[in-house]
Formats: structure tokens, sequence, C-alpha cells
């Protein structure tokens, strides 16, 4: 009997040799712990992969290269955005002169008449001076002091549809209309209250871009 046969062991349970047999692992087993590691391994690469695409792409909210937590959030509204960027004078308000600076008579009365009746302060009447007379080709002029161009202009602006606007050194708030060689008449009351209408009403505020 060999050293290495336990006592009271023989036959076919009988050990020769001077060596312990080498025990292996089962193969079954090897393939198993394999193929575990390496749906593991797989499993880390995809849940790396995805974090990567979330933080340096668009985060499913349709934004590229913009990382989890900064997404664009609306603009909050604020005074200059919704309002308009001028305060409106109501017509009685605004003081008018009307000049002409065509050849044809009584234009000017006419035109501060029909001022008066839709709620303008009418004050001077009369052609115009030297330096418009017969020089307006367009339908007419707006002329007043800067701030005339946030105030008083938009107003009048209303009643006469493609009037041109400019400013002098007055200090005062009256504004002149200086009717033109194309002026024909003044814009249809419906239609210029209307437009009066739409200058009180706010802006909306611009969306903010990414």
């Amino acid at each position: 009997m060999s050293m290495l046969t336990p006592p009271g062991m023989g036959g076919k349970y009988r050990i020769t040799g001077n060596a312990y047999p080498r025990m292996r692992r089962p193969r079954r087993r090897r393939r198993i712990v394999v193929g575990l590691s390496a749906v593991v391994a797989l499993g880390l690469a995809g849940w790396g992969t995805l974090q990567l695409v979330d933080v340096f792409g668009d985060g499913g909210n349709g934004r590229t290269g913009i990382a989890a937590g900064t997404a664009c959030k609306p603009r909050k509204a604020t005074t200059a955005t919704t309002t308009a960027v001028y305060a409106p004078l109501k017509p009685a308000q605004i003081t008018v002169n009307v000049y002409n600076a065509t050849p044809r008579a009584g234009l000017a009365k006419a035109t501060a008449d029909e001022l008066k009746k839709r709620g303008f302060t009418i004050g001077k009447v009369g052609n115009a001076p030297a330096a418009y007379d017969k020089k307006v080709p367009g339908p007419g002029v707006l002329l007043g002091a800067t701030d005339s161009t946030k105030a008083a202009f938009p107003v009048l602006a209303t009643q006469l549809k493609g009037a041109a606007q400019k400013t002098d050194p007055r200090r005062t708030a009256d504004v002149d209309l200086i009717i033109g060689t194309a002026f024909k008449t003044l814009t249809p009351p419906k239609a210029a209250t209307a437009a009066m209408t739409a200058l009180a009403k706010p802006k909306k505020p611009v969306p903010e871009k990414c």
C-alpha cells in the first residue's frame, strides 16, 4: 500500500505513487465564471457610455453640448421687456401746429379742423416756413423736439400714414405737422383709432436663446 492511501482504503480506492493527485476545477465552472466576468465588463462599459452621452449630448432635451442641470430657463419678464419703449400720449396732450407746404389753399385749416375733431389740441395754423414751403414731396413731415420721437410722434403718425419725422432744437412740447405735396387726406378715423390702441399694448418678452 502506498503512503498516499488513507488507512482502511484499498482495492479500487488504492492510490499509488509518491505524489498527491492534482485536483482540477471542472471546466464547466470555469466557463461560467468567465462568462459572468464578460457580462459584468460589458455592463460597466455600457453604463459609462450612457453617462458620457448624457453629459456631452443633449440629455434628451433637444439640446446639444449642454450638460445636465444647465438647461436654459425662461427669462423672467421685466419692465423693459413688457412695456412699450415710450409712454403714448393722449391726443389732447399733444399740441399740433399745422402748416401747408403745398400750393393748395385752405389745406392747413381743413386738416387742423379734422385733427381737432379727433381730440388733438391745435396750435398755429398757416403756410409752411420758407425752409419747407413747396419742399416736402411726401404726404407730410412731423417736426418737433428730440423727446417727441418717443411721445408725440408715434401718436400723431397714426393720423398721417407715410409722414417723415424730423427733430429741431426747440424746447417746447408742441409739434409741427407740415403738409407735403403728396398729401391727400388724413388716415380714416377708424384705422387711426386702431393704430393708437395698438401703441398702448405692451410688447411681448423676447425669449432667451441658449
